[in-house]
């Protein structure tokens, strides 16, 4: 079994003002040749102090991801709502290395101390991902050994340097900065994180950032990137990020992800890949019971598993659901590789009371596990502004039981406002709604299929009804909150 996915040969050719390479592949591994090397990384020494008088830190440590940092959606549902008061604390101490007994063997050298494997080996190509660099983050450079340059003026600069006891030498790097969006309240906020950063010189800035743009990383998630990871300044390409993208193209992940995945946690690049990564995944695998073939799906939904401890949130799911529902574990480990966000969730504030809901509306245990291993998002819904709302308008204008929910549980997921109201009242106003209790089916289909087999209809038209519909519905609202 192996979770590496064939990838075929290509070559790869990175250019930046700093350093010049290639990736390429003979008959062999892939291997990195550099060209025209002449600027390195070099952090000054940290004698600064932080507005609250800590001494910054000249090294990166690891620590898990903040779950209530601001996220990023990867696989986008038009409908699904985020409850942010579901969401356990952040546990920051990183996840130890234990001895686990290997119930299967995974081919991908995560035994620590096996030989490694032909899989691993042969190290993946990073193609259609850095081959972007040179057409898309080579665009940020004017030339090579010129930056762009930003509007960060000296005014503001010597605001910063009376204010917060900034060096004048970090000037030319917060100017290159500023030209993703970065403002003074910023750059404040990446001296309060990690000061260091700051101290990066231009060049070496230049190199990485436009490697980020060349995998796939967008230029307007740049300032959200160093916000919240600035240390992301400080990660060399050759030795640290190459390594870490060449590890998410193995576990399966497509190039085209790559730059989502960082986005979504930029704090990856701070993990070990042979003491960090690669356990989780094989945590995963071996523990947890994910297929191999799986992983890529569920580090895509939540890039956040490969930051977060997951050992003790699986272990206290698995326990809960077990106990509470009756969950066979089969059933728990579907719910978590179609949404992995379930072992962020907290199960006293966010899966216990949704539970409670499902039941209060007549659903058995049973039921409830039916509707939760098809539809675990459920989990994720406001039960006030979502959940409630939508059973009501189930039972009081549809007419329809909630048995009818086991069978269409994405009835729950789709939007009240955007398609089950509107189509409802379409074909009421068509005199084309069934008889007796009003069909989940019809919600289900796109627009254009729902209008050629329910309505009969042009798009067009059941378009400007459902805008008639939503701007009657807003007036309504704003006239309630007057």
């Amino acid at each position: 079994m192996t979770i590496c996915p064939s990838l075929s040969s290509a070559t790869l050719l990175f250019s930046s003002h700093s350093r010049r390479w290639r990736v390429v592949s003979g008959g062999g591994r892939p291997g990195v040749v550099s060209f025209s090397s002449h600027s390195n990384a070099r952090i000054l020494k940290s004698n600064r102090r932080t507005r609250q008088g800590r001494r910054g830190s000249t090294c990166v440590e690891e620590e898990d991801e903040e779950s209530d940092d601001e996220e990023v959606e990867l696989l986008h549902d038009d409908d699904l709502e985020f409850d942010g008061n579901q969401f356990c604390g952040s546990q920051r101490s990183p996840q130890k290395d234990g001895k686990v007994e290997l119930r299967k063997r995974v081919d991908m050298n995560f035994t620590q101390g096996s030989k490694p494997s032909r899989t691993l080996t042969k190290r993946p190509n990073l193609q259609n991902l850095t081959s972007r660099t040179t057409k898309k983050g080579l665009m940020d450079l004017d030339g090579y050994g010129q930056h762009k340059t930003g509007k960060f003026t000296q005014i503001r600069f010597k605001r910063l340097i009376e204010e917060m006891d900034f060096d004048e030498r970090w000037f030319p790097l917060i100017d290159y900065l500023s030209t993703f969006g970065l403002k003074e309240s910023h750059f404040v906020s990446i001296y309060e994180r990690h000061m260091p950063s700051l101290q990066i010189n231009l060049a070496s800035a230049q190199e990485r950032l436009t490697f980020l743009l060349g995998v796939g990383v967008k230029r307007r998630d740049i300032r959200r990137i160093l916000v919240r990871q600035p240390q992301i300044l400080e990660y060399t390409v050759e030795r640290n990020m190459m390594a870490h993208i060449r590890f998410l193209l193995t576990i399966g992940i497509p190039s085209s992800r790559i730059g989502q995945i960082i986005t979504a946690a930029p704090s990856l690049f701070s993990y070990s890949v042979e003491h960090s990564l690669k356990p989780r995944v094989r945590y995963l695998v071996e523990d947890v019971g994910i297929k191999a073939t799986g992983v890529s799906k569920v580090v895509q939904l939540s890039p956040q598993v490969l930051v977060q401890r997951i050992d003790n949130s699986w272990n206290s799911r698995l326990s809960f659901m077990s106990k509470e529902l009756g969950a066979p574990r089969d059933s728990i480990v579907k719910m978590v590789t179609k949404h992995p966000q379930l072992l962020h969730y907290s199960i006293e504030n966010g899966i216990f009371p949704r539970i409670n809901f499902l039941r209060s509306i007549g659903m058995s245990n049973s039921d409830i596990v039916k509707v939760l291993t098809n539809l675990t998002q459920v989990l994720s819904l406001s039960l006030e502004e979502n959940l409630k709302p939508k059973y009501l308008y189930l039972v009081n204008e549809l007419h329809n039981e909630v048995q009818s929910l086991i069978k269409y549980p994405m009835y729950l997921s789709l939007s009240l406002d955007q398609r089950i109201r509107p189509r409802h009242r379409f074909l009421v106003s068509l005199k084309k709604a069934p008889k007796g209790p009003f069909p989940l089916s019809t919600f289900v289909p796109t627009d254009e299929s729902f209008c050629q087999q329910w309505a009969g209809t042009s798009l067009e038209k059941y378009l400007a009804f459902r805008q008639s519909l939503l701007v009657t519905s807003f007036a309504k609202k704003y006239e309630r909150t007057r």
